[in-house]
Formats: C-alpha cells, structure tokens, sequence
C-alpha cells in the first residue's frame, strides 16, 4: 500500500482501520452516515472558552506528527479494548506527512507534549482521524484552534468519520455518505492549501 493508493480510498471515502492496535494488516471502511464537524459554527462550550482564553498550551501545528500518531495509537480509551491505529497505518500516515498531506496540531506544556489530533488535508476536506489527551482539554483545545485554521485557510468540510459523544458538544452532524463523498470529491478541484505561501 503506497500513499497514493491510501489518496486514491479516501478520495472514495473509505478510510483505514486495524482491528486492534497489535494487528499486522487493516481494512478499508465507510459508513452509511459520516460524522462532520462545522468548521466555522464550532460550538465552544464557555468552560472550554474560559479555558482557551488562559493559554494552558502551547499550540503546535506539525512539530511531531510522528510522535503524536503514535500517542493516538497508544492512548488507553474507555469501553474500548485498544486503538484501530496499527503500525503500518502509523508508517503510511508518516509517509503522508513527508509529503505535506497528513498534519498535527499539538498541545504542549512546559516542554511536554500533552494532547493533540492529526489527519489529512484532501482538496478542501480535512479528514480528522484521532485525538489523544494526557491532560484535560488538550486535545480538544487543540480541535479549537484546527477549526480556526481551516477556516482561515478555506477548508469547507472537518470529516470526524464516526459519531462521538465526545465531539458532539461541539455540533456534531451527520450527513448521508453518498452526501458527503460528492461534497468531498467536489472539494478536490478547490485550489487550498493547509498553509499559505507565506507561512
């Protein structure tokens, strides 16, 4: 499996996914309804506003990818028995990243990574693929501040896959596949970039 064969799936809106964290080979899947979150209309919960307004992180956008797909992959969740993350899904979403496509945005403190997310950038979708949290909010202070740049940057769909009470305070919807894969292949020919020229 080559980046571009992985490109060519999501182009489909299929998406990668191991049965466990120690399996040797995944599968491609897609859902009946995709999960989105709204880019621009982010709802911030006012605990979470009061939060973003003291700067607890330091937030990161693509300082250690690596390290951050893999403390996704290694995250202990709860009512689960391990990630879907496996390490070939890890090598080829480094391989990405090598390539500009897939991206972190990162929470540290005091020098230490504590939260974050990554995913990929495909035309004007961001595919969101998993988050990780070592303190509170991390992870979730860094969604915040990725909706903020997309929106800057003119992303028009955060594709979250699956529904998640964790994200569903932060408007959560859902749309039909067939919807979402004509919106996300209509979004291949829009001209963004994840960063501008001049950064």
């Amino acid at each position: 499996m080559t980046p571009d064969q992985i490109l060519g799936f999501y182009s489909e809106g299929f998406f990668p996914m191991a049965e466990h964290r120690e399996d040797q080979d995944f599968q491609f899947y897609a859902p009946y309804t995709r999960a989105l979150l709204p880019i621009r209309s982010l709802h911030i919960p006012k605990r979470l506003k009061r939060k973003i307004h003291k700067s607890p992180f330091d937030i990161r956008f693509d300082t250690n990818f690596a390290e951050v797909i893999r403390a996704c992959a290694n995250m202990q969740r709860s009512k689960e028995s391990g990630t879907w993350i496996n390490d070939r899904i890890i090598s080829l979403f480094i391989d990405l990243h090598e390539l500009g496509i897939a991206h972190s945005v990162e929470s540290w403190k005091d020098g230490r990574l504590v939260g974050g997310l990554y995913g990929l950038a495909l035309g004007s979708t961001f595919c969101g693929e998993s988050m990780f949290s070592i303190e509170s909010d991390a992870s979730k202070i860094a969604l915040v501040y990725l909706c903020d740049h997309l929106d800057k940057q003119g992303f028009k769909l955060l594709d979250s896959q699956f529904r998640n009470p964790h994200l569903d305070q932060f408007g959560l919807y859902e749309i039909p596949q067939k919807d979402y894969v004509k919106l996300m292949q209509a979004g291949l020919l829009d001209s963004v970039q994840f960063y501008s020229h001049s950064e």
